[in-house]
């Protein structure tokens, strides 16, 4: 019922057009915007119980994975880059794959997946499972603390490769799979291609087809790299609107309606805390909160794109931002929940 209840919201909207400052919400974050206290904010999407609690949208610089676009006034269709919230859309991606028999399961290992890279196999690197993958303990050296503009960063290098899925599995192994957290790209990107070998099509196609069709998303964009493939990484595009549709689901079971969309017991799986990703935790590419904090699961993405779940109080919030490559990107969407949502959720 919570996702029908979220498109019976969005049909409203659509029809009598939206309410950007009709809740005290939506005002305090107009108010906070024009006050200069959210920077480079671009749009706040938020449910409690089904219910749109606000929706609002400012106008800001903006990017295309990392092509300027100049000046844009957001609203409810606009697409906004994710980023690496695309890796958390990718870990619901491989658990419906699997559902289906097109993929391995967690406890297989990796390198026995892509026999054409045989050449790479070592007694250690044929230890890496796809478990090691969801939680990006592969044990392989990466290093995306260099800025997105810089190639020696991983993830761009990797872009730049002739061979995406070689410059992942080559890597040097610097630690025992399975031991320490080594958040990068690399890892989405294999799990992408274990889903578009398993249903033979491109992981946007998939998408499409296992994901945003059932829950009613037309609207989006999967940006390709150099060699023309969807960036499964970072590339994925949606509105304010449907990544909300996303969560509502998420909150829902995996269920919209009568269809079950994401099995239950993969999501179950990703929420599950497995890795010490201090101050956080991760799951199957999706953050937690710390322990002892409460609940709350999250998809965080470069430049402030942030989608928190809480599920005890059903709280869906969605946060665009144009802050990319700023260390300080973090304060807006966090100030955002804290310094807004909360208090008018009476939670502070």
């Amino acid at each position: 019922m919570l996702c029908l209840r979220l498109v019976t919201c969005l049909i409203a909207l659509s029809i009598y057009g939206p309410s950007w400052a009709d809740t005290d919400l939506e005002q305090a974050l107009q108010n906070g915007h024009a006050a200069g206290n959210l920077p480079g904010l671009h749009s706040v999407f938020v449910l409690k119980e089904g219910e749109v609690l606000a929706e609002v949208y400012f106008e800001g610089v903006d990017q295309v994975w990392g092509t300027p676009i100049g000046n844009r006034q957001h609203g409810p269709d606009t697409l906004h880059d994710l980023r690496s919230i695309s890796k958390s859309i990718v870990g619901l991606l491989y658990g419906i794959a699997l559902e289906d028999g097109l993929v391995p399961p967690p406890d297989a290992p990796l390198l026995a997946q892509f026999p054409e890279y045989a050449d790479l196999s070592t007694p250690e690197r044929n230890t890496i499972t796809i478990q090691d993958v969801l939680t990006m303990r592969m044990g392989l050296a990466w290093d995306e603390t260099l800025p997105y503009t810089d190639p020696r960063n991983s993830e761009i290098a990797m872009e730049n490769a002739p061979d995406r899925i070689r410059f992942v599995l080559e890597q040097p192994m610097i630690d025992t799979p399975g031991r320490v957290f080594n958040y990068g790209g690399g890892a989405t990107t294999l799990l992408a291609e274990l889903i578009t070998r398993g249903a033979k099509m491109p992981i946007d196609v998939f998408a499409r087809k296992r994901l945003f069709d059932p829950l009613g998303i037309a609207h989006y964009e999967w940006v390709g790299g150099a060699d023309g493939r969807p960036s499964a990484a970072s590339g994925l595009r949606l509105s304010a609107r449907g990544l909300a549709q996303i969560g509502a689901m998420m909150l829902a079971g995996g269920r919209v309606d009568d269809m079950q969309v994401v099995p239950a017991h993969w999501l179950e799986a990703s929420l599950t805390p497995r890795v010490d990703a201090d101050p956080l935790r991760y799951g199957y590419h999706w953050w937690l909160s710390p322990a002892g904090a409460p609940e709350w699961a999250a998809a965080l993405g470069n430049g402030g794109q942030r989608m928190t779940i809480v599920k005890p109080i059903g709280l869906v919030a969605v946060i665009h931002a144009g802050n990319y490559n700023k260390r300080t990107a973090w304060k807006v969407p966090v100030s955002v929940i804290t310094r807004y949502i909360v208090p008018a959720l009476g939670l502070d």
